[in-house]
């Protein structure tokens, strides 16, 4: 069943005649994950969400979202493009990407489309906001799957790169591919300024003198439990979102 929502395994035999009333495009990086997770986690993840939400939506509200290959161009900090096979994609290029795949969609007659982001360094506001402008009867909404909900309520020590949560939902989805024996800590540090600390105003952080493995929190306490019950209720969430944007007005 899951070849019907999912581009990255599908084929045309089985999607030509289908109607497809939403998209999602899980948009990740291309980024070392602490010591025990592969570059490629933030598509990994936000593709399976995406996956998991789209068979509840057809399961549970009759809604077709089709699920597209994630785009593993992420924006990266300083101090991370040093680090070996780590890509940093420029908003330039990012907007490219977006753009083309926004266009190709229209031609087919699509309509909607969800962003599921996987990866803290992107942002697709004003992206969003050009796109609207030219294509002003296409909805297009971003959202970032690990704020979807409060992950204090599922985790009991959660950072925010490589950390118990990523962990535990890559663990639910795909064990094999997690070695958390091989794991470093993910201590990392936090600004001096403590004005930066407080959210006052934003720089991006260096890397390299954040964070010795790349990760930033211990991710020692994750669990596919854990994992599995907070990807679940994610999903559940944005199902509802995919429902709510095709059958009900914005307005």
């Amino acid at each position: 069943m899951n070849r019907k929502v999912d581009l990255s395994i599908s084929c045309y035999g089985e999607v030509k005649d289908g109607r497809y009333d939403i998209v999602a495009l899980p948009w990740g990086a291309t980024e070392p994950h602490n010591l025990h997770l592969p570059y490629m986690t933030d598509c990994i993840l936000s593709h399976d969400v995406a996956v998991s939400a789209a068979l509840i939506a057809k399961q549970k509200y009759g809604v077709n979202c089709m699920v597209m290959p994630p785009i593993g161009m992420g924006s990266q900090n300083p101090g991370q493009r040093e680090l070996p096979f780590c890509i940093h994609t420029r908003y330039e290029t990012q907007k490219a990407i977006l753009t083309d795949i926004v266009s190709s969609l229209y031609v087919q007659g699509i309509r909607k489309l969800v962003i599921i982001n996987g990866h803290g360094g992107n942002t697709f506001k004003s992206m969003i906001r050009d796109l609207s402008v030219d294509y002003p009867d296409f909805l297009i909404a971003s959202s970032e799957w690990y704020t979807v909900l409060k992950v204090k309520d599922y985790f009991e020590n959660p950072g925010d790169h490589a950390d118990e949560v990523e962990t535990s939902v890559m663990m639910h989805y795909h064990p094999e591919l997690v070695n958390l024996e091989e794991a470093g800590s993910g201590e990392y540090k936090t600004f001096a300024v403590q004005s930066l600390n407080e959210k006052v105003a934003w720089i991006p952080r260096n890397w390299g003198k954040v964070s010795k493995d790349t990760g930033v929190g211990d991710p020692r306490g994750a669990s596919a439990e854990k994992g599995k019950k907070f990807a679940e209720a994610v999903a559940e969430k944005y199902a509802r979102l995919f429902d709510e944007l095709v059958n009900q007005k914005l307005y």
